[in-house]
This record gives C-alpha cells, sequence and structure tokens, in this order.
C-alpha cells in the first residue's frame, strides 16, 4: 500500500473515531437532556372509597397530556404524567411522594385528590421545596403556611365559606332555624368544614345541640342519626366522605328524621355513581357543590365533550361533572405557569401562580393568602323531582337541582321544610 494510500485510509479511521466522539458527546450535552420529557408526579384514588372522583381526575388529566403534547409540549419538551394509586389511604402518601421524588426524580409534583390525600403528601413536599397544587383539599396549608402551596378548590381563603351557602339559604326558611346539629367524620377534611361551619353557626346566632365526630369504618348510621334526633334540631349538617354520605342518607330514610334543613358538607352526593344509587332519596337536601351545566366558561363544553366520548371505555363515572373539570383546570393551572415564568424551577413557578391569574375551563382563578383562591365561589344546591326513573340523561342536566347560591349563579329558590322538600 502507497504511502499517500496509508495516511487516507488513517484519516478516515480518525474522522470516524471524531464523528462517534461528537456523538456520544451530543448524547449526554444539554442540548439532548432538554427533549427528554417533563415528568409530572402525583398520587391519586384509583381505588377505595374515593375511587369515583379520583379516576375522573385522571381520565382529564390524560387528556391534557395528549393535548400538550400535540401541540409542542411546554417548554418545548413533551410532557410526562407519572402517578401511584394512593387506594384512599393517607398512609400510602408519604411513600408515594418520597418514591416519585427520590426514584422517579419527577420535574413537578401535583396533589392527589381530597383533603386527607393532601395534607400527608405536604411534609414531603415541603422538605423538597416543591411548588404543589392540591385537588379539592380543604383549608390544607392552615397548619404549615407553605408559600409554593396553591389549592384547586374554591372555597377561598376561610374553610367557613364551604358551608356559607348552606347556612345564608337555611336562614331564609319561614320558620327560621334556632339550633343546629352537627355530625362529622374523624378525618382531616370533616373537621376543618365543620370548623367552618361553627363559625357560620355562631354567626347567625344558631346554638349547637348536637356536635360529635364518628370513625371512618362506621357502616349503620341509624344510630347517630337517632342520637341527633333525639336533640330535635332545627337543622343538621353532616361533614362526610362519599361512603358516610350515601350511610347517612339512606339512615335518615330509614329512621324517617325530618329536620327542617339537612344536608351541608356531603362529599359524594355530586357523583353518578352515587346519584343513580339514592335516586329520590337525594330529594330535598341542601348540599354544597363547586360546578354545575348551567356554569360556562372557556373551554368548558370542549372538554366535556371529549371527557364524556371516552369514560365509557375508561370505566369512569359518564358525566365527569364533579371532578373531571377540576382535574383538568388544576393541571391546567400548573402548564400556564410554566409556559409564563418560561421555567420549571418551583420557585420560579410558585412567583408567578402568585402574580397571575389563570383562565380554566372551571373559570378563573387567582390565588391568595395561604395558596386559596382570593375570591371563594362555593355552590348551595337543592335536589328535587327525582324519582325511580331517573338515570344518566336526568343527571347531565339541571332539572333535579336548584342553584341557591350564591346569587350570580342561582337557578330556583330553596323549598322548606325537608319533609315537604323531599316529596
Amino acid at each position: 500500500m502507497s504511502l499517500l494510500k496509508q495516511l487516507s485510509k488513517a484519516a478516515c479511521k480518525a474522522a470516524a473515531a471524531g464523528m462517534a466522539v461528537v456523538a456520544a458527546v451530543a448524547v449526554s450535552s444539554p442540548s439532548a437532556i432538554a427533549q427528554e420529557p417533563i415528568k409530572i408526579g402525583f398520587g391519586m384514588a384509583l381505588s377505595g372509597p374515593l375511587a369515583a372522583n379520583g379516576k375522573q381526575a385522571l381520565l382529564a388529566m390524560k387528556i391534557w397530556e395528549e393535548e400538550t403534547n400535540a401541540k409542542g409540549g411546554l417548554l418545548g419538551r413533551q410532557v410526562k404524567l407519572v402517578f401511584y394509586d394512593d387506594q384512599s389511604s393517607p398512609a400510602t402518601v408519604p411513600g408515594i411522594y418520597t418514591k416519585l421524588l427520590d426514584v422517579d426524580k419527577v420535574d413537578l409534583v401535583l396533589g392527589g385528590y381530597a383533603t386527607n390525600q393532601v395534607v400527608p403528601a405536604l411534609p414531603i413536599v415541603i422538605q423538597k421545596k416543591k411548588t404543589f397544587i392540591g385537588l379539592f383539599a380543604l383549608d390544607a396549608n392552615h397548619k404549615f403556611r407553605y408559600p409554593r402551596y396553591f389549592a384547586m378548590i374554591p372555597s377561598g381563603e376561610n374553610p367557613a365559606a364551604f358551608t356559607e351557602g348552606f347556612f345564608e339559604v337555611s336562614m331564609k326558611a319561614a320558620d327560621k332555624p334556632k339550633t343546629i346539629a352537627l355530625a362529622m367524620a374523624d378525618a382531616e377534611f370533616a373537621y376543618n368544614s365543620c370548623g367552618g361551619a361553627r363559625e357560620n353557626a355562631k354567626k347567625h346566632g344558631l346554638k349547637i345541640v348536637y356536635d360529635k365526630s364518628y370513625p371512618p369504618p362506621t357502616q349503620d348510621f341509624s344510630p347517630i342519626v337517632r342520637a341527633v334526633q333525639a336533640t330535635n334540631p332545627d337543622i343538621f349538617l353532616v361533614c362526610s366522605y362519599p361512603l358516610d354520605s350515601v350511610g347517612m342518607v339512606l339512615a335518615m330514610n330509614e329512621v324517617g328524621f325530618s329536620p327542617k334543613v339537612f344536608g351541608g358538607s356531603m362529599v359524594g352526593l355530586q357523583a353518578t355513581v352515587f346519584k343513580d344509587k339514592l335516586k329520590a332519596k337525594l330529594n330535598g337536601i341542601i348540599n354544597y357543590e363547586t360546578w354545575v351545566p348551567s356554569m360556562q366558561f372557556e373551554g368548558t363544553k370542549a372538554f366535556f365533550d371529549k371527557y364524556q366520548a371516552r369514560a365509557k371505555a375508561e370505566g369512569v363515572d359518564p358525566l365527569g361533572y364533579y371532578l373531571g373539570g377540576w382535574g383538568y383546570a388544576y393541571i391546567q393551572v400548573l402548564g400556564q405557569a410554566v409556559e409564563g415564568a418560561k421555567s420549571i424551577k418551583d420557585d420560579d413557578i410558585a412567583k408567578y401562580m402568585r402574580e397571575h391569574s389563570f383562565k380554566t375551563v372551571m373559570g378563573e382563578i387567582k390565588f391568595g393568602k395561604n395558596g386559596e383562591w382570593a375570591q371563594p365561589r362555593m355552590l348551595a344546591v337543592q335536589y328535587h323531582g327525582i324519582n325511580d326513573d331517573s338515570n344518566l340523561e336526568t343527571w347531565r342536566g339541571m332539572s333535579y337541582q336548584k342553584v341557591l347560591y350564591p346569587p350570580e349563579f342561582k337557578t330556583g329558590e330553596a323549598k322548606f321544610p325537608y319533609a315537604d322538600a323531599r316529596k
């Protein structure tokens, strides 16, 4: 082989080696790393008593993930949801968030569904200094005062707003109530909600004649209802989670207890599966709500059309009214904050969230003290005209419920007393 050919062959080998080195460097370069997806981690109730609502949120979040990636992702990167079933058990939550942050190395975290699940996650995310949005967690930050926490729940800065509408409506009854009984689950949400209810009772001059909690495993609520009935209250307000709410309504019907007003802070009655179970037994109850079909904002209809088209195949609530829209809205806020801050650094995102408002499928949101909504927007509704033939098409609209409060969303007047309203 001539010297020229030897030199040429050596040059080719060197060039190839050089290209390999460049390729290796490119794989680990910042520009290549920037193409990795932004990982968003969270726990969600996908089994257990909260699953009927948690599954709605997850489908909504998947829809957001798909839509966001189809538009190019966030900051030029795709997004990826990393999640685990918290089994509706607060005990599983710390381990889930530790794994998400230490093992999965997610970039951002979101809270799971419900107060009882968000509160045990907070010490973990606080230690890691992560920005954190809780989904339907009532006053979860009142002990921590963590500046990077934000709440996706329209109760506002004072937990008393959660039941404010219930009291404002109840006190307009012709036969004005004078006494009230409070029953609550032995759990974080119920204590926070009933704590606010006590403030409202005091404000309206109501005498509290019963104020007791019951353990979470309670299945037979008849003894509780009978004990409350013995105090003869004008108002019976219950702060409960889904299975408790159903049990309490069934017990009220079994015992035949009819105070002037019944309801208040009962989680679960908003879900289609429980409406189908209770049907006419819901009549007359005045309870909180967070959104109803008469309320439409930018993107609301488009979201629910997409959710409902997929709900059956996903095995989730067919309407998604209670947590579907809110699950979409809270990850919408996170996405807008990342784009607005032009960063996935938690400090930058939290600063942006404190200083800006957000347009979501659930309306415009601005955060205030302790990360709660600056302006509350809780609803009070009353169920009516429900019978054994009521079905999905009934729950799809407004024919079976009236919005009683606040005035800007009002669709009808309350009927009193409970005994008459339930007919």
